[in-house]
C-alpha cells in the first residue's frame, strides 16, 4: 500500500534511509518550489523493497479533480533493494489506486540522470520521455586530467578571468543580497519569464537550510573590489548541481561564470562528490546555453520525463475543453493553455 507523508520529520526520516538521494528529494526543497501545489511524499513498501515518490498535488483550477507534478530539478523515485527482475505491477496498481481515490486525472515527473533504476521502476507505468541531454562533469577523474577535457577556448578565458578576479564564498546576508541583486540583473537583461525570478526569501531558504549545502560563490574584480558576478551551487550526497547564476553587464566581457563554474568543480573535486551537473540547454534543446556548458564536459547524461494518464475520460475532456496546440508535446496538455497565455505577455 501507499503511505502518505507529509510532515518534515518523517519526510527527513524516510529520505535518510536511502543511500542514494538528492537535493531535489527533500522536504525543504519541497516547501522551498511548491508553488501552488502539496508537497507530499509517496512511500511504498513491500517485503525488503522501497520506494519514495515525491509530488506536488494541485488542484485543477474550476474542476473537483487534481494532478500531480514534481518540483523544477531532477527528483523522481528513490528506491531500494530493487532486483534486477524487479516487477512493477504490484507498484503500479498501488499507485493507481492512490491517484484515483484522491481525484488525480495525470501525473508528470522530471527523472534524475544520476539514479539509473528510476526507468526500471517506472517501466509500464505511463511513458518515460528523453528530453534531451544534460553535461555533467565527472569528478571522479583527477583534476588535471578534467581541465584537459575543456575547450581550447575556454582554457584561454580561465586563465583571463584569473587574471582580474578572486573567487571567495558569499558568507553574510549583505554578500547573499548582492547575489541576488546581480541574478535579478541577469534575468532583466535576458528578458527572462516570471518562472526565473525568485523571492528574496527563495535564496534565503536555499543558503540555510540543512538538508543539503548550498555554496553562493562570488567573483570579486581585483582592481576595484567590486562583485562582479556570483553563481549559488547546491549539493547533497554525491552530485553538486549548478543552480544560478548572474554576471553584472559591465563584466560580461570578462566571463566571471565560467571561473565561477570552474573553482566549484575543485571545490567538489576536493570534497569527493562523484558528478558536477551543468544542466542541458533550455527546454532540452541543442543551444548556445548547452554549448557553452559542454565546453567544460564532453560527457553527455539523458534527461528524462515521466507522465501518467490516471484518467483519460477526463483528461480527454478537459483537453478539448481547452484552448490548446495539436501535437504539443506539453504535458497535462490540458495546462497548455494557461502556459500558452503566460508565455505571450
Amino acid at each position: 500500500m501507499i503511505e502518505v507523508i507529509e510532515e518534515k520529520k518523517h519526510w527527513d526520516e524516510f529520505i535518510s534511509s536511502f543511500k542514494e538521494s538528492d537535493l531535489y528529494h527533500t522536504f525543504d526543497y519541497h516547501m522551498i518550489a511548491k508553488e501552488d501545489g502539496k508537497p507530499v511524499l509517496l512511500k511504498y513498501s513491500n517485503g525488503e523493497i522501497s520506494i519514495g515518490l515525491p509530488l506536488l498535488i494541485r488542484n485543477i483550477p474550476g474542476t473537483p479533480f487534481n494532478d500531480a507534478t514534481s518540483v523544477y530539478g531532477y527528483p523522481g523515485p528513490l528506491y531500494k533493494n530493487i532486483p534486477d527482475d524487479f516487477d512493477s505491477n504490484h507498484f503500479k496498481s498501488d499507485l493507481l489506486e492512490y491517484f484515483s481515490s484522491n481525484n488525480i486525472v495525470s501525473v508528470f515527473s522530471r527523472l534524475n540522470p544520476f539514479l539509473p533504476l528510476q526507468n526500471h521502476i517506472l517501466q509500464n507505468i505511463g511513458e518515460i520521455d528523453k528530453k534531451g541531454p544534460i553535461v555533467a562533469i565527472d569528478l571522479r577523474k583527477p583534476i588535471d586530467q578534467q581541465r584537459q577535457e575543456f575547450g581550447k577556448r575556454l582554457k584561454g578565458q580561465l586563465n583571463k578571468a584569473r587574471r582580474h578576479c578572486t573567487i571567495k564564498k558569499a558568507i553574510n546576508d549583505e554578500e547573499l543580497q548582492e547575489f541576488i541583486k546581480i541574478y535579478h540583473e541577469n534575468m532583466d537583461r535576458v528578458n527572462a519569464t516570471s518562472m526565473y525570478y525568485f523571492e528574496d526569501d527563495y535564496f534565503k531558504v536555499l543558503a540555510k537550510s540543512k538538508s543539503f549545502h548550498t555554496e553562493t560563490l562570488l567573483a570579486i574584480h581585483n582592481e576595484s573590489g567590486e562583485i562582479m558576478g556570483a553563481s549559488m551551487f547546491i549539493y547533497k550526497n554525491s552530485v553538486v548541481h549548478y543552480h544560478l547564476s548572474g554576471t553584472k553587464t559591465e563584466y560580461l566581457p570578462l566571463m566571471p561564470t565560467k571561473l565561477l563554474i570552474d573553482e566549484m568543480r575543485i571545490k567538489a573535486s576536493q570534497l569527493g562528490l562523484t558528478y558536477f551537473n551543468l544542466g542541458g540547454g533550455l527546454s532540452g534543446t541543442d543551444d548556445s546555453l548547452l554549448r557553452f556548458k559542454s565546453s567544460f564536459s564532453k560527457n553527455m547524461v539523458d534527461f528524462y520525463v515521466w507522465k501518467l494518464i490516471v484518467n483519460p475520460e477526463v483528461y480527454n475532456k478537459m483537453t478539448k475543453e481547452s484552448f490548446t496546440i495539436n501535437n504539443s508535446d506539453f504535458f497535462p496538455l490540458y495546462r497548455c493553455s494557461n502556459r500558452l497565455v503566460f508565455t505571450s505577455k
